[in-house]
């Protein structure tokens, strides 16, 4: 994010503040959720404890998918193990550390009324998702083909 000067953010009306909001309680749910959940040493397949089957593409295919690890990542990051969390999933740990910025963020704009210190956030979208996709994709591929 550019850095902050008042009234410099772009504006933003109710119901994008009220959105705001619901995204900081989503976000706040997820690590209240990673909190809960214990690593798996494998270093991949923490999401079952959630009751979710395991990775169809490793079931399928014998190899790991993009994101597995990304919930052993972040239940790592939750705990300050950010090595461990690398070692899970580099683009799980981006993502948490993405969350993490943007947690009080988005409290922060909400009451502010405007996205603080971002003017285009169509363009910071782009960067961040394009920027998450290739760090995990790269992770994997490194991943699959080394380890």
């Amino acid at each position: 994010m550019a850095w902050y000067q008042p009234g410099h953010g772009r504006p933003i009306k109710t119901v994008a503040r009220l959105l705001l909001v619901a995204w900081g309680v989503f976000l706040a749910g997820g690590f209240s959720l990673a909190v809960k959940l214990s690593p798996d040493p494998a270093g991949f397949g923490t999401h079952q404890q959630l009751g979710l089957p395991p990775c169809s593409f490793q079931t399928m295919f014998g190899i790991p998918c993009p994101s597995c690890g990304m919930t052993t990542s972040f239940s790592h990051f939750v705990r300050g193990q950010w090595l461990a969390a690398s070692q899970a999933n580099v683009g799980g740990l981006l993502l948490a550390m993405v969350c993490g910025l943007m947690l009080p963020w988005s409290f922060w704009s909400a009451a502010r009324g405007e996205l603080v210190g971002v003017r285009d956030p169509d363009n910071w979208l782009a960067w961040g998702v394009g920027v998450l996709t290739a760090v995990t994709v790269l992770n994997w591929l490194i991943e699959v083909t080394v380890g």
